[in-house]
């Protein structure tokens, strides 16, 4: 399973009735099939990643491989007694685990058919019962045999036949100067003879032979030659590869030191984000402070306009003209002070207004169809969602989805998956992660018919362990919704689509 391997979370019989609406006076709440899966009839269509891939019936006491894929109980059983057990589906190999037979004891004393022992009256040794004859017939070392070979000899123990069979004058076998050409056959006495009175033929096939013989080491020199020449060719190649590696771990070094300079920025502008999310609430008081100073302004705006309207030549009018210009003058400077300082503000809005700290994560997906297209022609696979934290000092969360689809289901469905990123406290915080996790896709009809899949982390599992990178291992539902629902309902509007992740955070103790 990218970059990591990702798997759906465990499911249960619960589950799948309550996604297929099954009709439960027709399914007994205490029967489960002692092999295979259900075999019932359901009201609605059940969907395939709720059915065994081996016996393809409903799942009962479901299992889950590392490559995704589900099985009965009873038929993960059937694949882990094999010598190799493979998925079915997929044909990668599944790790078989380790179990402890406690009825193991009890049936070597009670139930085991090889428990009784007899004296065999050849070898006196002790041999099951039940394996008396086939020990009598073809194992004991102490029974007389016959050569079966017709020889002379009529009888000897069984021990002995294979020390005589590498002597037996009518044992079948062939003249010693065969890997030279000779292709007689016959009787160990017929060969003797045959090697005694054939001495001038395997001279010749000799000398065929070692003429062979030295064809081929002429043959062997001038490739040998030649293979030096190319190993010399090689040689200089990996000597320039050599000098290539180091100058490229050169740069790697430097592009190290670059990236953890970055980091310790990165660092300190998160740092600094926090700060501004405590400094912004006393701005709040000033903005609406600027919005009563505008209307002040307005307000005397307009009574200039009412004086000067009002006899110019009257000497209380122009004083009371110029004193609330010097007023006017005076609020037009504040405001632009204000301004500045409400764009500053605008701006440190912008950049936190995308985190969340209360473990909800609403992820807006625009272009939609483009998006899509670009991971169909493998430009890009996926697309990660903006991080978002369980509280100011709590875990580091982000969203990834593949639009395509992933794993078993590339091509079919969209795959969503839920990560654990690495935080700045951490090191206050308890591992692994085991916050109950709600994946939904959001429905922007009228009806609101959000689909939505929920899970508990498991604990072994190394997506949520402590990261020791950027991220863990992605995990999810590669199978989360099928494109044509997702394309055909209203899921999609203004080409926009709606992802949200919630991470309860009821029983998260503080740090």
């Amino acid at each position: 399973m990218d970059s990591s391997k990702k798997t759906d979370p465990p499911i249960s019989v619960e589950t799948i009735q309550q996604k297929a609406n099954v009709d439960r006076s027709a399914v007994p709440s205490i029967y489960i099939p002692e092999q295979g899966g259900y075999k019932e009839k359901f009201v609605n269509a059940v969907e395939d990643k709720y059915k065994c891939e081996k016996c393809h019936l409903i799942l009962c006491n479901p299992r889950q491989t590392e490559c995704g894929h589900r099985y009965c109980e009873t038929c993960m059983n059937g694949l882990l007694s094999s010598t190799i057990p493979k998925c079915t589906a997929c044909q990668e190999t599944i790790v078989k685990e380790k179990r402890i037979w406690r009825d193991l004891p009890d049936h070597s004393e009670k139930n085991c058919k090889y428990r009784e022992e007899t004296t065999c009256k050849y070898c006196k040794s002790q041999v099951p019962i039940i394996m008396i004859q086939k020990h009598e017939d073809a194992d004991c070392p102490c029974v007389m045999v016959t050569c079966p070979h017709k020889c002379s000899v009529s009888a000897l123990l069984r021990k002995e036949l294979n020390a005589h069979l590498s002597e037996c004058i009518n044992a079948p076998s062939t003249c010693s100067f065969k890997r030279y050409g000779c292709t007689f056959q016959g009787t160990n006495q017929q060969v003797k003879a045959h090697e005694a009175t054939s001495a001038v033929q395997h001279v010749d096939l000799l000398k065929e032979w070692s003429n062979c013989l030295e064809n081929k080491v002429a043959m062997l020199q001038n490739e040998s030659l030649e293979k030096n020449k190319s190993i010399q060719t090689l040689h200089n190649q990996i000597c320039s590869f050599e000098i290539e590696i180091e100058r490229q771990k050169e740069m790697l070094r430097s592009n190290e030191s670059k990236i953890h300079h970055l980091q310790r920025v990165i660092d300190s502008q998160a740092e600094k984000l926090k700060e501004l999310d405590k400094e912004i609430r006393p701005f709040r008081q000033n903005w609406e402070e600027a919005d009563s100073m505008k209307s002040s302004v307005e307000s005397l705006q307009n009574r200039v306009t009412e004086l000067e309207s009002v006899d110019k030549t009257a000497g209380q009018g122009a004083r009371n003209t110029g004193l609330l210009e010097s007023q006017l003058s005076r609020h037009d400077q504040m405001l632009s002070v204000h301004d500045i300082r409400l764009a500053d503000m605008d701006l440190r809005f912008q950049v936190l207004e995308t985190a969340s700290y209360n473990g909800i994560l609403i992820w807006k997906i625009r272009d939609y169809k483009r998006r899509k297209q670009e991971a169909v022609m493998g430009k890009t696979l996926s697309l990660y969602s903006q991080p978002f934290y369980t509280g100011y000092f709590g875990y580091k969360m982000c969203a990834r989805v593949y639009l395509n689809g992933d794993g078993m289901g590339k091509g079919t469905h969209l795959s969503l998956f839920f990560v654990i990123m690495r935080g700045e406290y951490d090191a206050l915080l308890p591992w692994p992660f085991k916050q109950k996790v709600t994946l939904m896709l959001m429905d922007q009809g009228p009806s609101r018919r959000h689909l939505g899949d929920a899970f508990k982390p498991d604990p072994n599992s190394s997506s949520f362990k402590k990261p020791t990178g950027e991220m863990n291992i992605a995990s999810g539902c590669p199978v989360f919704v099928a494109q044509t629902v997702l394309e055909n309902g209203t899921y999609i509007k203004d080409d926009t689509i709606f992802i949200k992740v919630i991470v309860d955070t009821s029983d998260l103790p503080d740090p």
